[in-house]
């Protein structure tokens, strides 16, 4: 279950610069010298060949792109048979979209904050404040910096620093880039989901769970750039097998696993099938980890015997 929440976390990237933790962490965490951060991410000499599938019916074309939300700088994935299909489509369709940051605010002040008198670290037991400090300490950050936040939020913040110093920024995601692009071409740009409802996926969970992802997050800290790491290594390589792998092993609870994966996948699936009915040619754009493996839109449109031919 843990192992499902860490990985989601990590996806939810688009999310998280959403929410202002990405610029936060910039400010709380000093800055490392370049030659550290090219280190620490993963190697970009060679050119990224990430998945990319086609949905087609009569005179309409859909492509289905698996994304990673944030990445380093230099990775050439925007060419080929992917340049080719965001380019010759009318519509790029992603997550969510740029949200205004008033909006944000208030979402995070409705969904993110704890009640008046209560503290994050207040929650903790003894042992896991005390691993919590710790590390907030070699992030040289105070240890009230999460005190106001529910777990949930708290962790997706904390895991967000070790990728920056790593040289990961949304500002570098697939999504980005596309939008930056679509722009260019005067392209619409839509979403399958609000930024309200994916903080709402994550508000709903038990206080229980959140503090169990917390911890998890605290224990697994000096290993989040390798892991988000390999997931990259696996996206560039168009391994959607392996990315399955990865992202799917030791997963135990169906439900939650239902919550925050196959039911958005069945929701997209038929967002799909209802968008072929219309002529013309759409661009979707959503986490990789969403395209791979069981349950993955793909299959969901295979059910209602709608076939996906990979392309790339």
């Amino acid at each position: 279950m843990m192992h499902l929440l860490r990985r989601i976390g990590y996806l939810l990237l688009a999310l998280v610069s959403c929410l202002s933790v990405t610029a936060f962490a910039k400010q709380q965490a000093p800055e490392q010298p370049a030659a550290q951060q090219a280190q620490a991410a993963p190697a970009a000499s060679e050119r990224a060949v990430p998945a990319l599938w086609k949905v087609s019916r009569g005179d309409t074309t859909i492509w289905l792109f698996g994304t990673i939300h944030a990445l380093p700088e230099g990775i050439d994935w925007f060419h080929g048979p992917v340049r080719s299909a965001f380019e010759g489509s009318q519509e790029l369709v992603t997550e969510i979209t740029e949200t205004d940051p008033a909006e944000m605010q208030q979402l995070v002040l409705a969904h993110a904050m704890l009640p008046k008198g209560q503290s994050l670290r207040g929650m903790l037991t003894p042992g896991e404040k005390a691993s919590y400090e710790a590390q907030l300490g070699k992030l040289d950050l105070p240890a009230q910096t999460f005190d106001g936040y529910e777990p949930w939020y708290a962790a997706i913040a904390l895991s967000t620093m070790p990728l920056l110093r790593s040289g990961y920024d949304a500002r570098n995601g697939v999504e980005q880039i596309l939008d930056a692009r679509a722009r260019e071409l005067g392209h619409p740009h839509s979403a399958l989901e609000t930024a309200a409802y994916q903080i709402g996926l994550f508000d709903s969970l038990p206080l229980d769970t959140q503090k169990h992802y917390f911890a998890e997050v605290v224990d697994k800290l000096p290993t989040v750039a390798e892991e988000l790491g390999q997931i990259v290594a696996a996206w560039r390589k168009g391994d959607a097998e392996g990315l399955a792998k990865l992202m799917n092993d030791d997963e135990d609870d169906p439900a939650l696993v239902d919550m925050l994966l196959t039911r958005r996948n069945k929701a997209w699936a038929r967002w799909i099938e209802r968008r072929l009915d219309k002529p013309g040619s759409v661009f979707i754009a959503v986490g990789a980890g969403h395209l791979a493996g069981p349950g993955s839109v793909q299959d969901q449109l295979a059910a209602a015997g709608i076939s996906a031919q990979r392309i790339q």
